[in-house]
């Protein structure tokens, strides 16, 4: 039995974001916050830290500013969901460029399931106000993050890199 493109996708995607949940859950559970495990050396460290905002952990408009970007997350998740399915069953778009968005669309995901869930699970905050779990540490590139950026980084990099020509095709 021959598996499609879209069920690679999918499962694709649904282990990325296990990998990233279950990193999450180790760290959450085992570590202190602010605990920091040498891994090698000084290079390259476990952080665990939790994230409250978006990126580089800058923050936007309080409670209301979660809300909106929470909800703004999800949007863009869900769009991008549909942008994959769409380019699949139109089949002219290359795998590259639909692994590529598989792996930012399951690192958004990853980060959202902290958002919405993880507040609730631990006592810690109301829906969608939950704090990012971040862990990965590393002496060149100072911001604190976790597999799910990792994920979003590396397929919007691989995409930039050797996917161009496919979207620079979109226009014409």
């Amino acid at each position: 039995m021959k598996v499609s493109r879209g069920a690679k996708l999918a499962a694709l995607g649904i282990l990325l974001v296990i990998i990233d949940q279950i990193i999450k859950v180790i760290v959450k559970t085992n570590m202190s916050l602010g605990e920091v495990i040498p891994v090698f050396g000084n290079w390259f460290r476990l952080c665990f830290v939790e994230n409250e905002g978006m990126a580089f952990g800058m923050k936007f408009g309080g409670a209301v500013g979660k809300y909106i970007l929470t909800t703004f997350r999800i949007c863009l998740t869900v769009a991008l969901i549909w942008w994959v399915n769409r380019l699949d069953k139109k089949g002219n778009a290359p795998m590259g460029v639909l692994v590529g968005l598989t792996l930012i669309t399951a690192g958004a995901a990853g980060n959202i399931i902290d958002c919405l869930f993880y507040g609730l699970i631990w006592g810690e905050a109301p829906f969608m106000l939950g704090r990012v779990v971040d862990m990965f540490s590393a002496t060149f590139f100072p911001p604190v993050f976790n597999f799910a950026d990792a994920c979003v980084t590396c397929g919007a990099f691989y995409l930039i890199i050797f996917q161009w020509k496919f979207f620079s095709s979109l226009d014409k």
